[in-house]
């Protein structure tokens, strides 16, 4: 900075930027709060129908959200303006007492230039001579630096915060200038001990890494300077490179037990980064893109891709850079399999090869592993990428229909049920089950539309045609071939999870009822599917504990939601389903003892031999849904935001609807514990029986509850109504499931 701008400067202009911007903090704060309370919470409680229903809703809950980020942006503004302008003019202060002191000691400061010059008074002299004029001097330059980093980190700073978006707004807070400077620099700092041969890094730089990036892993400005400085091949070759033994072995004695750690910092860092709109990182994610079919560096028989996927098993990642990676990883993958007519021996583990993946669940070496876990945690990514073609019926391959034709394969249709996946082995040298698990996590978030292992919001927006339509050949494929997931029964709780925010589409497909559309209400898509597969669907998923938990827990709170959603005086006209509560209520309990009443044919199958032991875990199963579902029952718990679950439509249970889910909710969880406990479990014969008896109290509650809640005269049938529909449609399972018995694998 000038000597002469710095000591003249008028900061006027700057303090009234400072106050414009506060001014405007407050204006984006009442617009946040309006945006939240108002736009935001309207929208999830208005009833959507049609493309409405998703595109609509979850526009205007995105745009809500851009006010938030929109004030947090100019907060981190404001702020680092404020600091800046604290700090410059303590500079200023400081640089001018100088100058007074000097004058004082028979010196005198001028101008020169975008510089300065010290120059001593011949009489009298200054006290200690060159000393003093010398010292005068390094003092004002020392200010000038400072000052000058100020604004320079300042600018650079305010730049990189706007640029990290080119639409909308950064969600970044930063409470200073000194915070986002740091971040910066750090950023820099770290990149440069990931550029170093692997060979040289030493144990105190590996800390020092892993550290920053734990730190630093969620904040946008660190993450984009740090991938952009460290770029793509860098990447990667610092991880293949970090992860050999052979390259570095007093660190990799000294931390082999902190790789998991790093790969997850680095993981969720680079998740961050790939968020940024900047120029840079564009062009980091289509480089990284581009080198996944290459050799990590021309000795290595290692390709980016499988670097790559292992640093994407954490981290929410950007969906385009994730539908561009999956696309050539995909294409990688054809050419290595012949289009689909062999194993991928290219992703297959050799001995000597360091293991990528320092999870212990897998080697990493085969990328489609990692790149699965990565589209659990990005649902919108995850829905294309399945739907995406892998094969066309004009293509080179081997796959043909029923008839000999050949078919067209989706990416879904070519992993879940076609593809010969690589041999792994987890660190215990087991078979490692990572493949398919991830297979099943990225199908959750692909038809549910949240991240996988989570519940749905107000906030999760009701099916789209794609996730419906993923959903049916789930469904079908499953249908057809049970072994899909019978012979990978830890896949279930996804399935279950998937099942259970599906339940008025499936609901729909159990019913011959020509009015189902107003018995089982839903928003956004149907998943148009056949009762007799959706039966072979719920008997398959039902013979693993947490699937069967899932959907038996769901199950309940759905038909106790439906019972108060029909039972409701206040329900438009155009909605009702029936003017006659008595069939409303049988038909509500059917449906529900239908669902019911095939889990329990799945749990007794899966029990067989095995009886006390295994049918304990069921119930333990169950009553774990107590703690998951905790705060949420209003919701819809499991139901999903397809369900409409109050006269006035939206996802969002109140009132009654609430109470009458929560008091079934907990006799169910009651009931599970004290079996779970229960020394004298029953007897092959009882297990049907106990079932009926169960579900049947379940619904007869519910109607009960609902009846009392609405205060309407002539329910007071409504729990023997609910009992009679409940016991038809758990024994019509029975029928449905004997008449495919045959057609069922059922040896698990």
């Amino acid at each position: 900075m000038d000597f002469e701008a710095l000591h003249s400067a008028n900061f006027k202009l700057l303090d009234d930027v400072v106050d414009d911007w506060t001014k405007m903090l407050g204006e984006l704060a009442d617009l946040k709060t309006d945006a939240k309370d108002g736009l935001h919470g309207k929208a999830n409680k208005a009833n959507w129908a049609g493309v409405n229903a998703t595109v609509s809703r979850e526009f205007i809950g995105k745009t809500a959200g851009e006010f938030g980020d929109a004030h947090a942006q100019a907060e981190s503004i404001r702020n680092i303006l404020r600091d800046t302008q604290g700090e410059l003019k303590t500079q200023q202060r400081l640089l001018k007492e100088a100058v007074e002191r000097g004058r004082n000691n028979h010196m005198s400061v001028r101008p020169t230039g975008s510089g300065f010059t010290v120059t001593p008074n011949p009489d009298p002299a200054p006290a200690n001579g060159q000393k003093d004029v010398d010292a005068l001097r390094d003092e004002l330059e020392g200010i000038l630096r400072t000052a000058t980093e100020i604004d320079s980190t300042a600018s650079t700073s305010l730049k990189a915060l706007v640029d990290l978006t080119d639409y909308g707004f950064s969600g970044q807070k930063y409470a200073d200038r000194d915070s986002a400077a740091n971040a910066i620099k750090e950023a820099e700092n770290l990149a440069r001990i990931a550029k170093k041969n692997p060979e040289d890094l030493t144990v105190k730089e590996f800390d020092a890494l892993n550290a920053g990036l734990k730190k630093y892993s969620g904040d946008e400005l660190f993450t984009e300077r740090f991938a952009e400085q460290l770029g793509p091949k860098g990447t990667m070759e610092f991880w293949a490179g970090i992860t050999d033994p052979n390259q570095n072995r007093d660190v990799y004695s000294a931390r082999r037990e902190e790789l998991g750690d790093l790969q997850k910092n680095l993981s969720l860092t680079l998740a961050t980064a790939t968020q940024a709109d900047t120029p840079e990182m564009q062009r980091w994610k289509w480089e990284m893109t581009d080198l996944g079919s290459q050799p990590v560096h021309k000795n290595s028989t290692t390709q980016g891709f499988q670097v790559m996927s292992n640093l994407m098993r954490w981290g929410n990642f950007d969906d385009q850079f994730l539908k561009s990676y999956g696309s050539e990883l995909m294409e990688t993958e054809k050419a290595a399999t012949s289009n689909g007519r062999h194993g991928a021996t290219v992703w297959t583990h050799m001995g000597p090869e360091p293991n990528l993946n320092r999870t212990g669940e897998d080697s990493g070496s085969d990328p489609v592993i990692g790149y699965l876990k990565a589209l659990s945690n990005s649902p919108d990514a995850a829905t294309d990428f399945f739907n995406d073609p892998f094969l066309s019926k004009d293509e080179d391959h081997d796959f043909k229909t029923e008839k000999g034709a050949k078919e067209s394969l989706s990416n879904f249709d070519y992993l879940f049920e076609e593809r010969n996946w690589p041999p792994e082995m987890d660190e215990n040298r087991d078979d490692s089950i990572s493949g398919r698990n991830n297979l099943a996590l990225a199908l959750e978030a692909a038809t549910t539309g949240h991240p996988a292992g989570e519940l749905p919001t107000a906030d999760t927006p009701p099916h789209n045609a794609e996730q419906a339509g993923l959903m049916k050949s789930i469904v079908e494929s499953i249908s057809a071939d049970n072994e899909r997931l019978t012979k990978y029964g830890f896949m279930s709780d996804s399935m279950g999870q998937i099942a259970s925010e599906y339940l008025p589409d499936i609901n729909r497909a159990m019913t011959d009822d020509d009015d189902k559309d107003r018995l089982f209400p839903l928003v956004g898509s149907q998943a148009e599917m056949e009762h007799r597969d959706v039966t072979r669907f719920l008997f398959t998923v039902g013979q693993n504990e947490e699937g069967y938990a899932a959907v038996e827990v769901s199950q309940k709170a759905y038909m106790a939601n439906l019972m108060d959603y029909h039972l409701n005086p206040d329900l438009p006209e155009d909605l009702r389903y029936s003017k006659d509560p008595q069939f409303v209520v049988e038909q509500i309990a059917h449906g529900s003892g239908e669902v019911s009443g095939t889990l329990a044919q799945a749990r007794a199958e899966a029990v067989a031999g095995e009886a006390e032991e295994k049918d304990k875990a069921y119930e333990h199963s169950v009553a774990q849904w107590k703690n998951g579902i905790s705060g949420v029952v209003g919701t819809g718990v499991g139901v999903g935001t397809s369900f409409i679950a109050s006269p006035v439509g939206g996802a969002a249970a109140g009132g009654a609807a609430g109470t009458v889910t929560s008091v079934v909710l907990e006799e169910l969880f009651k009931d599970a514990e004290g079996k779970a406990k229960d020394e004298a479990g029953p007897v092959m014969g009882e297990h049907w029986e106990s079932g009926l008896e169960s579900n049947t109290k379940y619904t007869e509650k519910a109607a009960e509850l609902a009846a009392e809640a609405h205060k309407r005269t002539g329910l007071e049938d409504a729990g023997e109504w609910a009992r009679t529909g409940a016991q038809s449609g758990f024994r019509a399972s029975e029928t449905n499931v004997n008449s495919m018995a045959a057609d069922l694998k059922t040896d698990i």
